[in-house]
């Protein structure tokens, strides 16, 4: 997986930066240098993980950076994360990495950043999301070829409008954050009754009882079977990992993720270091999120809240 410059025959100009590719295997390598091509990218380097970091230090600028990682490179893999989230925060270049489930905590521990994207074990439609929002939100729009775009029209089509929702929530939520609400303030969490554990692992067993009858994503609602997770978390005092909380989101880890940055972003959940290991990051409710749910569950009282 040497460096080195490509050309391109499509139509996007040799006046944009190219992408840069890093990899942790020539599998890897290969998989990734489909999805650039399907987006008529130019690919300027592509370069094993070992090498990607003193590339990317002297890179004079790049549309994107791309890593794909199907294996745990160590402190290598560990300090290009670093440099890629630093670079994407101050808006140097766009960021996608794509990694396998045994990976995504790890990773998360390293990416601070909310623009970059994070795809875990995506099919081509995913990854191809992955990398049109990172670049549209770097601030290069592009179109996706019209080959990419019919093999994956419906697909595409799908994520378009899950990133929408997600979108959308954000919106209204920094129009008016709901924990800023006057009819919240009157009761302090010393005024909640007690809530125990088994309440709200019951109406997460029913929640997920539906899918005996029904098909699952009829009822995707990632965001609040995260808070649910995280409740009952935080009532057994038990911490909860990245990789966790998207299985506990009951989606695609790739869809759990991006509401997991939208819940973050606002301030409802929050990233914690763990104290024993450094690469791995839990999550918990933040205390205006914590005394909402509480508030909510004092209100329905027996009511089955599923």
């Amino acid at each position: 997986m040497d460096a080195y410059s490509s050309e391109t025959g499509n139509s996007i100009t040799l006046s944009r930066p190219p992408v840069l590719l890093a990899a942790s295997s020539s599998t890897a390598m290969m998989r990734a240098e489909r999805t650039i091509d399907a987006h008529g990218l130019r690919i300027g380097a592509r370069l094993p993980i070992e090498e990607a970091l003193a590339r990317i230090k002297t890179q004079p600028s790049a549309t994107a950076v791309w890593l794909e990682l199907d294996r745990d490179c160590g402190s290598d893999m560990d300090e290009l994360l670093s440099q890629v989230s630093h670079d994407v925060s101050r808006g140097f270049y766009a960021g996608v990495i794509s990694v396998t489930q045994p990976l995504l905590d790890a990773v998360s521990a390293r990416i601070d950043d909310l623009a970059i994207e994070i795809v875990v074990e995506g099919d081509e439609a995913q990854r191809a999301a992955a990398l049109t929002i990172a670049v549209a939100a770097h601030g290069a729009p592009f179109q996706l070829s019209d080959v990419a775009a019919d093999r994956n029209a419906e697909r595409l089509r799908q994520l378009s409008e899950e990133v929408s929702r997600i979108a959308s929530t954000l919106a209204r939520l920094s129009s008016g954050p709901v924990m800023s609400r006057p009819a919240l303030e009157p009761m302090t969490g010393a005024d909640l009754p007690p809530l125990s554990a088994d309440t709200v692992r019951n109406v997460i067993r029913a929640r997920r009882l539906r899918a005996r009858f029904f098909p699952e994503e009829l009822f995707a609602d990632p965001a609040w079977d995260m808070l649910l997770d995280l409740l009952q978390a935080e009532i057994a005092q038990l911490r909860v990992p990245v990789s966790s909380l998207c299985i506990a989101a009951a989606v695609p880890a790739t869809t759990a993720l991006r509401w997991l940055k939208t819940l973050v972003s606002q301030g409802l959940f929050v990233r914690r270091a763990d104290p024993h290991d450094g690469r791995r990051v839990f999550v918990e409710l933040a205390p205006e999120a914590s005394q909402a749910l509480r508030r909510y569950f004092s209100e329905v009282g027996q009511v089955a809240a599923i």
